[in-house]
């Protein structure tokens, strides 16, 4: 009991000192202000980006995930799975040393979390208050998953385009939808989607996404540019303060491997814990 103790104390050490170096927070960028026509070149692109390669199905590799808000911020090392739009799974590690101390399984409707160290099995409803609970940020279970990945579908189609604008190379257009509306911003060179504004009914921002550092791939026989870093910064959290955000950067990563159903392994002797009825901090 005693060794076990000493090996808690020691890997939630390395978990501290690993989540305290080389912190990294969401880089904002300039955003396009001369107003343009919307043309059919426009369009077209517009149509392209927005349609998110659905070639690409799945997801699997390793990225560097820095979560900060108002009263916290931390740093880990996972292991991302995703099944686009279906599942993902999250298997946090111990830093350098590499040793699992958390596995985050979600589905559309469900979350479960394998605390490994303290062998207490979280699980409840995957919802925006319990994303919060977990991760420390609520940006529901859509646009997590999609960060995650680094691909959004925008699902609004052209006729929505209310104003296009051109600057610093890159081309922003407002759309309609059913919330209020979306900035979509689209490099036209190299026919990327760089950022993404959700803005509510009253025209304020509630959630911003950059994209960056883009690599080249060729997956089903498509050439894609697929961003490494995924940025997410959320301005309407339950507790009303502040920003929340996280960055995610890819080490490495493989797409469309085979892979069956992520659902975790349900661990034995485990403490079960409801998250719909806990009230506690952010545990990642």
């Amino acid at each position: 009991m005693k060794r076990s103790g000493v090996l808690l104390s020691v890997l939630f050490m390395l978990v501290l000192v690993w989540g305290c170096a080389e912190f990294r927070t969401v880089g904002k960028q300039e955003l396009p202000a001369e107003q343009t026509a919307l043309i059919a070149e426009h369009a077209a692109l517009y149509q392209e980006v927005t349609s998110a390669s659905p070639f690409i199905r799945s997801l699997d590799g390793y990225a560097d995930v820095w979560i900060k808000t108002p009263k916290r911020q931390n740093r880990v090392f996972c292991n991302i799975r995703v099944n686009r739009g279906v599942e993902s799974r999250m298997i946090v590690t111990a830093g350098f040393i590499g040793w699992p101390v958390a596995d985050m399984f979600f589905s559309r409707d469900s979350l479960f979390v394998h605390d490994m160290l303290n062998n207490r099995l979280f699980l409840g409803s995957n919802n925006d208050m319990n994303l919060e609970k977990i991760l420390g940020v609520n940006s529901g279970y859509r646009l997590l998953m999609e960060s995650l990945l680094g691909m959004v579908n925008i699902t609004e189609p052209v006729t929505a385009i209310t104003s296009v604008k051109k600057g610093a190379g890159m081309l922003l257009f407002t759309v309609a939808s059913s919330a209020g509306s979306k900035e979509v911003v689209i490099d036209p060179f190299n026919r990327t989607l760089t950022a993404l504004l959700l803005k509510d009914l009253e025209g304020k921002t509630t959630t911003e996404m950059h994209f960056r550092n883009f690599e080249s791939l060729t997956i089903n026989g498509h050439n894609v540019l697929v961003p490494k870093e995924i940025d997410l910064l959320l301005y309407n959290s339950k507790d009303g303060m502040g920003e929340h955000q996280m960055v995610i950067s890819y080490d490495e990563r493989v797409f469309n491997k085979e892979m069956s159903s992520l659902r975790l392994s349900m661990p034995k002797k485990a403490k079960v814990v409801n998250i719909d009825d806990a009230d506690f901090q952010p545990w990642l």
